[in-house]
């Protein structure tokens, strides 16, 4: 009789290759070691190959074992995408839903639309994960994500879109700055200035150049800050100037600080807020709906 792999294999040597540790991946898991040991054997021998290279301090993938991952990463999550699809037959957005966002929009974002959220879709349990675009996007790809609030547009394989909002851009200065007395901010007014942003890797800092048509990185300073605040504190003690989201100002970022905030000009184009998810995933209906309930609201 020929043995055959089961979701629950695929499931455990998944576990194995994120943690690179038996005993962690089968707390994960919730079985003993043992229990978790057994099936990856098993596997390897239904499979013919082998998956895992084990040391006493390390567990690395084989080639090949990458390989089968990444089927069974696909394999799973369409396994999920199934049950998924049932069970919004019977109820749209009720259940668990793993929604990662991105820190520059979380924090402002969030507070507003999570009360209206519940009493729209009382049946929904939220479970959130604040991290960055790259990283929220290859847990979403792994299938530990189901769907994501991101600044777009971001090109992906095997992801939908679904924008529901616009955030435009403002300068944000010094009360004594001479450009202070403006009712807009042109792109040549701040060319020469000494522009705050965040390190490299952070989305937002890609977005505000773009709003601005930064000409060159010549004068420009980055940070290793992860969060708008540490910048914002910056430009009220007089270090620079730097551009921030409508949705941050709104949210009270730049409260108790020494500066202004003036709109970039209406050709300066905002970042556009929305909904990423699996193409494969079986709630796209539901997130579809997400989708556009956020759009009423804004």
């Amino acid at each position: 009789m020929i043995a055959h792999y089961t979701l629950k294999h695929l499931r455990y040597f998944i576990a194995v290759a994120k943690y690179k540790h038996f005993g962690h991946a089968a707390d994960a898991c919730f079985v003993t070691q043992p229990t978790l040991s057994s099936a990856i054997k098993e596997l390897e021998e239904i499979l013919g190959v082998r998956l895992l290279e084990r040391t006493k301090r390390s567990v690395l993938v084989t080639p090949i074992g990458n390989t089968v991952l990444e089927r069974a990463r696909t394999i799973i999550n369409e396994a999920d995408s199934l049950v998924e699809l049932v069970q919004i037959r019977r109820t749209p957005l009720c259940g668990e839903l793993r929604m990662g966002v991105i820190p520059t929009i979380g924090p402002f974002l969030l507070p507003k639309i999570m009360t209206q959220i519940r009493k729209k879709f009382p049946d929904l349990q939220l479970y959130l994960t604040e991290d960055t675009t790259e990283r929220l996007l290859s847990s979403l790809r792994e299938g530990n994500q189901d769907l994501l609030i991101l600044a777009l547009p971001y090109e992906s394989d095997g992801i939908e879109t679904d924008i529901f909002m616009q955030d435009p851009f403002y300068c944000a200065l010094p009360f004594d700055h001479p450009l202070t007395k403006k009712t807009e901010i042109k792109n040549e007014d701040i060319f020469e200035e000494n522009l705050l942003l965040l390190a490299e890797g952070h989305c937002l800092r890609d977005h505000a150049l773009a709003a601005c048509s930064w000409r060159g990185a010549q004068n420009t300073r980055e940070f290793a800050a992860t969060s708008l605040s540490t910048i914002v504190q910056m430009v009220s003690n007089g270090l620079g100037i730097t551009l921030l989201p409508k949705m941050a100002i709104d949210a009270g970022i730049t409260q108790g600080c020494d500066l202004t905030t003036i709109p970039l000009s209406k050709s300066s184009p905002p970042r556009d807020i929305g909904l990423v998810w699996r193409k494969t995933s079986g709630r796209v209906d539901e997130f579809k709906m997400l989708g556009q309930f956020m759009k009423e609201l804004f």
